[in-house]
């Protein structure tokens, strides 16, 4: 016998292969709290608009949501022969209720279900992910509101450029993930329209009510047009955008932790909490968790990819390819959602080691633009003038083998008969901080007016 869900024209069953590359039940059974949520709301529809009655309707609902008990108590079938959680949960129904199961589908196609149920899944799995980014974001305030005054270099093309304060590169990752927040909830927006009427591409002859079914589900409004309702993954493809950005911000800040927690850096230090150790070597402390973060980027921009090359060639309306959009989907977003939890206990986890740090910050004459910048200031000089003037002085440090701060001054006027003891204020790392008071710097004030922002706005 062919699938008696569709298979009124077919004489035989499908082979066994077909079968199993046609079945999605395997990762689509995922949205079934979506697919019933949506199915109840077009039952409601349905009674309202007189197509079915409200007895019709009652049934529905109730044996709707006791499939969903069965479901989430372990106790449903799920069935290849039936292919997916949508023909999973309508067979079901018929069995608990009846001919009255077989009227939940009047009006709908698969084609709008699953679009529906996709849009409702995927602005569930945004409400959690914007959650996370949140608590991230607050672990990376609280953390950096202890830290103003802990210094550290910062870095162009991994050399020391200039010192910093700890929190304002803290800071800085709150910033980008505040961009994702936004490019998340933006995304959100776009995709809160409701498919569920469009049928299998044109629409419907019943006199259904579009708008309801809308509101019932929150969403903004009911899809505009039919063939776009049926055939849009934009919503998933600009969710997966947002989500490799994102990943690829966790995975920065994951790269430099793994390099500082390195014994060559020596800045921070898991605890067991974090960190795992060798089969072999037993004075290995690996920083796997931050590497395993590190590495998911791949995933989730294979993901994106993956169904950008999927759709990049498919007529209007549906195909069978947009099958592919929801496992591949549903790992990106389990794999960012688990990245994010493992970063935010990482945040509050690593020790510091802040004299290593502010020694590393001192080393490699990383003050030496606030030498230009004094000279500049105190001799009234041209920039590039004054740039070739400090590159003079660090190779003196250099054949010297001294620090900025312990050239002796004689030695310096050398080079320069004007410079005079003022420039000793400018060469310690605190001071060097301190002074960079543009708007976005790292002074200490910028810092504490960035916390009180952060903190206004997440209610900390």
């Amino acid at each position: 016998m062919s699938n008696k869900m569709w298979g009124g024209r077919f004489l035989a069953d499908p082979d066994i292969i077909m079968q199993e590359i046609n079945a999605s039940i395997e990762f689509d059974k995922k949205l079934y709290r979506q697919d019933i949520a949506a199915s109840i709301a077009h039952a409601k529809m349905l009674a309202h608009c007189k197509i079915i009655s409200d007895q019709d309707r009652d049934d529905i609902i109730s044996g709707l949501k006791k499939i969903e008990q069965e479901i989430e108590q372990d106790k449903f079938d799920f069935s290849m022969e039936l292919e997916d959680i949508h023909m999973n949960i309508e067979a079901r129904l018929a069995e608990l209720i009846g001919e009255a199961g077989g009227r939940l589908h009047t009006a709908r196609s698969r084609n709008d279900q699953v679009a529906t149920d996709f849009r409702l899944y995927i602005r569930d799995y945004i409400d959690l992910l914007v959650k996370q980014i949140e608590q991230l974001q607050i672990a990376l305030i609280k953390r950096a509101e202890k830290e103003i005054e802990t210094y550290m270099p910062a870095f162009t093309h991994l050399q020391t450029a200039q010192p910093v304060s700890f929190a304002h590169h803290l800071l800085a990752y709150v910033e980008m993930l505040n961009r994702d927040y936004q490019r998340f909830m933006d995304s959100r927006k776009r995709l809160n329209i409701c498919p569920l009427g469009s049928a299998a591409l044109a629409g419907t002859s019943f006199p259904i009510d579009r708008e309801m079914v809308a509101k019932e589900l929150g969403f903004d409004s009911p899809s505009a047009n039919s063939l776009d309702s049926v055939s849009d993954r934009d919503f998933v493809l600009e969710t997966l955008s947002a989500a490799a950005i994102c990943a690829m911000h966790l995975s920065r800040f994951a790269e430099e932790l793994v390099i500082w927690s390195s014994v060559q850096f020596d800045f921070i230090q898991f605890s067991d909490k974090f960190s795992t150790g060798s089969s072999i070597m037993p004075q290995k402390r690996n920083p796997d968790a931050a590497e395993l973060i590190r590495a998911k980027i791949g995933r989730i921009m294979g993901a994106y990819n993956s169904l950008m090359l999927v759709m990049k060639g498919l007529p209007l309306a549906y195909s069978k390819d947009m099958q592919e959009d929801k496992e591949l989907t549903f790992d990106a977003l389990d794999s960012l959602s688990i990245s994010l939890s493992a970063m935010i206990g990482m945040v509050y986890d690593f020790k510091l080691k802040r004299q290593t740090m502010l020694k590393a910050a001192s080393s490699g004459f990383s003050t030496a633009t606030d030498i230009a910048d004094w000279l500049v200031r105190e001799i009234n000089i041209p920039f590039r003038q004054a740039h070739h003037i400090t590159g003079q002085i660090i190779s003196l440090a250099q054949s010297k083998n001294l620090a900025l701060k312990e050239l002796d001054l004689k030695d310096m006027q050398k080079i320069d008969k004007r410079i005079n003891e003022g420039i000793f204020t400018i060469l310690s790392v605190e001071n060097s901080v301190k002074s960079r008071t543009s708007y976005g710097g790292t002074a200490p004030d910028n810092i504490r007016a960035a916390i009180a922002h952060y903190k206004k706005i997440l209610n900390i």
